[in-house]
């Protein structure tokens, strides 16, 4: 049998071996292949030959990924091995987006020989932003040394450090950011709410309209909409009056909660009807009066501060639009804005 397996092969041309027999590599998909036994094209797909030709590396993106094949060899007989198709960070790492839908069996062989190339460019960071609708290639990609860094509705997002040095990819977003308002009119009333649901349900307890800022929204917006959406009043941002801290306020992640002064530009009230008990303008001191309120520390500092505001001019950060260095807009916060950029001028 010995004799019979060689008798098609030309001994002494390396090249030829490599493309009929496998390669000694011990076991893929369950199957174990010795130097001598012969195979179809086919199976030496995810194998990294130890044999002396030459190989080239190319990218390709799913939607080139319709056979379960890698490797090609060009018109110069050099052997083509098939790449996922990535973008390089800024940080010397690679950014896989998985736009088309690929084959299980097609998207493993090309992970793992992507890694390996990535690998000996001295890559450091692999991300794979995976669609939601190709989510039957997860179970590839961590068994392939991949955790889920972060999920938004759409997709998810996956990580592997490839150095054998210590890894710096940066955790996931840490905080939540929130808002409170301190609507003030010109007759020393606050605008308060009691919630249908949450924590405040069914306690009677007045207090600011309060929500969470989304996405790619500044504060200053951000309370305003909260306002608007919970009372259907109309305000304007004034200024930030404090901000406050916590930790694992929301699952493990830490929560930031800006407390605003808004000025109202309308006094009717149209509630809403699905988080929003009652809504009413309420004197300021009635509002700091509340058990409720004296009674808790943090709670009772803001109720200060707001009566400070009230009858002190406490001064605040009032939100100054300026620019990044690329352009985008946003806000520096900060006392007396005016104050500032005049002294700045006359430097």
């Amino acid at each position: 049998m010995f004799a019979l397996r060689l008798r098609n092969i030309r001994p002494f041309n390396p090249l030829l071996l490599a493309h009929q027999i496998s390669v000694p590599r011990p076991a893929v998909q369950g199957h174990f292949f010795s130097a001598l036994t012969p195979c179809k094209r086919k199976d030496l797909v995810g194998f990294t030959p130890r044999v002396p030709f030459a190989i080239r590396y190319t990218s390709m993106s799913a939607s080139s990924a319709q056979r379960p094949g890698m490797a090609e060899n060009d018109d110069g007989g050099i052997e083509q091995i098939q790449l996922l198709d990535g973008s390089q960070d800024s940080y010397g790492g690679v950014i896989v987006e998985m736009k088309e839908h690929m084959d299980a069996d097609v998207f493993a062989p090309l992970l793992r020989a992507s890694i390996s190339s990535w690998t000996q460019q001295g890559k450091t960071g692999v991300w794979i932003k995976l669609p939601i609708e190709y989510s039957h290639l997860v179970d590839i990609i961590v068994k392939e040394g991949f955790r889920y860094h972060h999920a938004e509705p759409n997709y998810l997002m996956l990580v592997r450090w490839l150095p054998e040095t210590t890894d710096t990819i940066p955790v996931n977003a840490s905080h939540r950011v929130g808002v409170g308002a301190f609507v003030l009119n010109g007759k020393g009333e606050m605008l308060v709410v009691q919630e249908h649901t949450g924590r405040f349900q069914g306690t009677g307890v007045w207090k600011h309209p309060t929500g969470v800022v989304n996405e790619g929204e500044d504060i200053c917006q951000a309370v305003v909409r909260e306002v608007k959406e919970e009372t259907g009043v109309d305000t304007k941002f004034v200024e930030i009056l404090c901000f406050r801290q916590s930790h694992k306020s929301f699952f493990t992640k830490s929560d930031l909660f800006f407390l605003c002064l808004l000025h109202p530009e309308s006094s009717a009230i149209e509630k809403q009807n699905v988080e929003i008990e009652a809504a009413r303008w309420m004197p300021i001191e009635e509002y700091a009066a509340q058990p409720f309120i004296v009674g808790n520390k943090q709670f009772s500092f803001m109720a200060k501060i707001c009566l400070a505001k009230a009858h002190h001019g406490y001064p605040g950060f009032a939100a100054l639009a300026t620019t990044t260095g690329r352009g985008k807009r946003t806000y520096v916060y900060c006392n007396n804005p005016e104050i500032v950029e005049n002294s700045g001028s006359s430097l």
